[in-house]
């Protein structure tokens, strides 16, 4: 399929077309040899770029070329002087919607924008220029932006008669894939970058200055932005996504990410180690490993990563694309990860069933610092909805998979992505999905109705033919179920002690405190001091990003409450479980509705 768009002509080196940059202004009193003189400058400068421009190989598409270049050469263009480019600290304000990867990408973008001199506000009435980094993973999400897209447009209008007009952007997936409804429909939007596009956001912006509209949304099967630093905004500094590898090959049918994020292709492993060990630098305390398939992840960047040895699928799984040879696999990365700073939780999202060998498996079980919580999308518990929607494995493949999985990994927590009303799904199929979700017993869920979206194998090859209603009715009867067990699985964990990653203060109440177990489990509890060390009478406040051991009290299918104990660390801490009276507290946390959307 052509989703896949590289650029006809490669310039190995900066080429300079004849343009006129500088701007003239036509008076009779211009002295003849003065414009004479400038005539033969330009005729002298044009021969010389000839002489240095591309040759007849750089006109031969797909032809090798040196890579030796620094990677922003690769959008300056002609056309446009450098210091045309700049922000001259124009304000920029961020809007980002949608999965993880949308939040790296706008540390990507800011980081690209931040070096050209723009600043960042946190402001939406200060701005000069706003950009949506958007999502295109379900329908509702579109609109979302549409709304928001008719609302900064009237803004727009108003300061229309200022000297700093604002600019509008649409990054991501949905610039990909409504390029010309958004540049078309109403005028709605300046600037359009796709995700493969931001380094080029300077000039885009530089020619929207100009009063055109500018775009940007070609696809890359090589970039990955190794060589960005994004520049981190996490809350309170304790946490932080590095992307690790974009794009995805699985084409499963129900999803448009490979249309919109392009090929798989992964970082490499030089480029992440370094990210985290500057992170780890900056106290950060836990991080996050991207990717759309992230334990996908290859590296073959070097010549002594190019081996002949497969992939290693889990048993019982398969995929539409041929096995991959060589390169440095998750396992190997994830090694190394967790290796750079002992109390640096791990966590990776979002993966893939299908990429989980044993060596997965055993690291997570064996090291400390990277979280028992494994993501595990199902999407459906049915073979047969399984086959149509193209995921390479059965309901027993994948059941088998969680028994091996639990073995392993005996105290992991499970969380997983569940489709309602896929086209041909029957009630029966809908009652197998409830009853995998009984049988497995995740504590964590992200569940959708089914959104036809075009370009997928779906649209072309299914019929959506499940009614709104009946998808409306399964997904309510999901989430129920979902709930329930996650209530079952979050009460076996009253009375144990959980060490738990401060985030802050909990959003209900400024007297509450809230943070994550290693399973990715909400808990609250007081704000109040507690002890130094286990065991000493001595205490101290706690704070956003400590380790802080707490005692469970009661729970819900949302979230778990306790009390503080002791200030901790992930090397000086013992995963253990302590037997409380046998009555439990009614004490209940109110259920947080909101889910993230992940692109799996």
């Amino acid at each position: 399929m052509e989703y896949l768009r590289k650029p006809l002509f490669t310039f190995t080196q900066q080429w300079k077309p004849l343009s006129c940059i500088q701007h003239r202004y036509c008076s009779k009193s211009a002295n003849f040899s003065v414009a004479s003189r400038e005539r033969k400058t330009t005729v002298d400068k044009f021969k010389s770029q000839v002489s240095s421009g591309p040759s007849f190989q750089d006109f031969i598409r797909g032809v090798s070329v040196n890579k030796s270049f620094v990677a922003d050469e690769e959008y300056r263009h002609g056309y446009l002087s450098e210091d045309l480019e700049l922000g001259n600290s124009r304000k920029v304000y961020f809007e980002t919607y949608g999965c993880q990867m949308n939040v790296n990408d706008t540390e990507i973008a800011w980081s690209i924008l931040q070096r050209k001199g723009y600043q960042r506000t946190v402001h939406l009435s200060e701005a000069d220029v706003v950009l949506l980094v958007t999502c295109s993973i379900r329908e509702k999400a579109e609109q979302t932006i549409w709304n928001r897209l008719q609302q900064l447009t009237a803004m727009k209008k108003k300061r229309l008669k200022t000297h700093t007009p604002m600019k509008i952007g649409i990054l991501g997936c949905m610039a990909e894939r409504l390029k010309t409804e958004l540049l078309e429909r109403e005028k709605l939007v300046d600037v359009l970058a796709g995700p493969d596009a931001y380094r080029d956001l300077p000039r885009l912006l530089t020619v929207a200055d100009g009063g055109q509209q500018a775009s940007n949304v070609l696809l890359s099967l090589e970039e990955t932005y190794a060589d960005i630093m994004p520049v981190h905004h996490a809350p309170q500094g304790h946490s932080a996504f590095v992307s690790i590898m974009r794009g995805c090959d699985n084409m499963c049918s129900y999803c448009i990410v490979p249309f919109t994020r392009g090929r798989e292709r992964s970082r490499p492993v030089s480029s992440i180690l370094e990210e985290v060990r500057m992170l780890s630098d900056q106290g950060v305390k836990e991080v996050t490993l991207l990717g759309q398939n992230v334990n996908s992840y290859r590296d073959t960047s070097e010549e002594q990563f190019c081996g002949s040895e497969p992939t290693a699928l889990s048993r019982g799984f398969n995929t539409i694309y041929r096995t991959k040879q060589g390169g440095l696999r998750f396992s190997d990365l994830l090694d190394q990860v967790s290796l750079i700073d002992p109390d640096m939780r791990i966590r990776f999202t979002s993966p893939h069933p299908k990429d989980f060998p044993d060596e997965v498996l055993h690291l997570i079980a064996e090291r400390r610092n990277i979280c028992k919580q494994i993501h595990l999308p199902a999407q459906s518990g049915s073979s047969k909805v399984l086959k149509a929607m193209r995921r390479g494995y059965t309901r027993e493949a994948y059941l088998d998979l969680v028994k091996h999985i639990k073995r392993i990994i005996p105290e992991v927590s499970l969380s997983s992505d569940f489709i309602s009303g896929f086209c041909g799904e029957t009630d029966d199929d809908h009652l197998q999905t409830l009853s995998l979700i009984r049988e497995v017993g995740y504590n964590v869920g992200f569940l959708f109705a089914y959104s036809m979206r075009k370009k997928t194998h779906a649209s072309h090859r299914l019929q959506d033919d499940v009614p709104a209603e009946v998808k409306q009715r399964r997904l309510e009867e999901c989430i129920t179920v979902f709930r329930e067990e996650a209530a079952r699985v979050n009460a076996a964990l009253i009375s144990s002690t959980q060490l738990v990653l401060v985030e802050g203060e909990s959003k209900r109440s400024a007297k509450d405190l809230c943070g994550r177990t290693d399973g990715n489990m909400k808990v609250i509890f007081p704000k109040e001091d507690v002890a130094v060390l286990p065991a000493e009478s001595n205490t101290a406040p706690v704070s956003a990003g400590d380790y802080v051991l707490v005692k469970i009290l009661s729970a819900n299918s949302q979230s778990l409450r306790g009390r503080g104990l002791s200030h901790s660390s992930l090397r000086g801490s013992v995963r253990h479980y302590e037997t409380l009276p046998s009555h439990r507290h009614d004490e209940h946390v109110a259920s947080d509705s909101s889910m993230i959307e992940r692109c799996s």
